[in-house]
């Protein structure tokens, strides 16, 4: 995948660009920030003050800008663009690398005189006159690119379509997790369950994308099991209220817990980890879940088939039956959760490594750097 002598030898100055992010763009952003310093390398995130102070950039020892870029497009843009300039101007930038496509939109607008690398990290699954704003900012973001990086096959595939010069697939990898600091009976006391009965994990930002609506209403269904199932979501978002509305009105034994900063407590306490969301790249919880030897349940969407192999149980989106059924045929057979608890860590140990991922960057960067000085010469 990388051309490893010219990226060991790339130490150039970058500036890391994203929007809004709670989850995974900022852990893979974050991820990057810490393996680009490590190979010598000079790095500016700019985004959201609030991302900051989530993932620690600067921290870590990367420069940081502040620049707000709205979740969606609009005339505020013109606000972000000309806080991007100045947080650009003056600095020696090699590289201006932009993560999703509202931050690869506004890096666009601001014109810059290096390469410019966009990583894709989703799908636009808006409809109406939402999904044709987006669809324009696809195209902009895909022309404006020097080169185009894409979590998932069918990204890369979409970005040649709406018009990318030079795209190709850059897997992303999860950030290792630490060790979990509570015991699985820790864990499980905190939700105040007995041992025999099962927890069920989701974590995942809020948001209609993920289909947490279907899981509330199979939480419903279950409890008619013996013992009931609890579930867990882990993550934040948009969507909080009206979730916890309908857990309430189907009387679903399913608990937000908000963002979480202990996911590997909550997996060493679970007994089956779920994925419902209509569209994944390379999805980190997923990632995750496989690395922990949790048994995982997920919508065969994206790139997750390719991602997990035969290490999960896979059904399609969008049918609580489906979800349904597949969660009673796996709490009903502890030898089947154990087949799959072991496939997990086999199958993630055939991903890219963190530094697998740094290093396929760093050979992008020596790519079209070195193109941009032929073209000046």
């Amino acid at each position: 995948m990388t051309d490893a002598p010219r990226a060991a030898t790339w130490q150039g100055s970058v500036a890391l660009v994203l929007g809004s992010s709670t989850g995974g763009v900022g852990q893979h952003v974050a991820s990057l920030a810490r393996g680009l310093l490590a190979a010598g390398c000079r790095v500016l995130v700019v985004g959201p003050a609030a991302t900051d102070e989530h993932f620690g950039f600067a921290a870590a020892g990367a420069q940081f800008a502040a620049v707000e870029i709205p979740a969606s497009p609009g005339p505020q843009d013109s606000g972000a663009v000309r806080a991007m300039r100045r947080a650009l101007n003056g600095r020696e930038i090699d590289v201006l690398h932009a993560h999703g496509l509202r931050a690869a939109f506004v890096a666009s607008l601001t014109r810059p005189a290096v390469p410019l690398v966009v990583t894709w990290h989703n799908a636009v699954l808006a409809r109406g006159l939402r999904g044709q704003a987006s669809a324009l900012v696809e195209r902009i973001v895909a022309r404006a690119a020097t080169l185009t990086l894409g979590a998932s096959q069918d990204l890369v595939d979409r970005a040649v379509s709406v018009g990318a010069r030079k795209a190709r697939l850059s897997a992303v990898a999860a950030p290792a997790l630490p060790a979990p600091r509570r015991s699985r009976a820790a864990v499980r006391a905190e939700f105040r369950i007995t041992p025999d009965t099962p927890l069920i994990l989701s974590v995942g930002r809020l948001h209609p994308q993920k289909r947490y609506d279907l899981l509330i209403e199979a939480a419903a269904r279950w409890r008619e099991l013996t013992p009931p199932p609890m579930v867990v979501v882990a993550g934040s978002g948009p969507s909080y209220m009206q979730l916890a509305q309908r857990a309430s009105e189907l009387r679903a034994k399913l608990y937000l817990l908000g963002h979480r900063a202990d996911v590997p407590d909550l997996l060493a306490g679970a007994d089956l980890a779920l994925i419902t969301s209509d569209w994944e790249a390379r999805q980190l919880f997923a990632q995750e879940a496989l690395h922990a030897g949790v048994p995982l349940i997920s919508t065969a969407v994206g790139g997750l088939p390719g991602l997990v192999g035969d290490a999960a149980v896979l059904i399609p989106p969008g049918s609580v039956d489906a979800l349904d059924t597949a969660v009673r045929a796996m709490l009903a057979d502890p030898a089947r959760r154990a087949e799959y608890a072991a496939r997990g860590p086999r199958q993630a140990a055939s991903w890219p490594t963190e530094q697998d991922t740094v290093a396929d960057v760093l050979a992008a960067y020596a790519s079209v750097t070195t193109t941009a000085r032929a073209g000046q010469g």
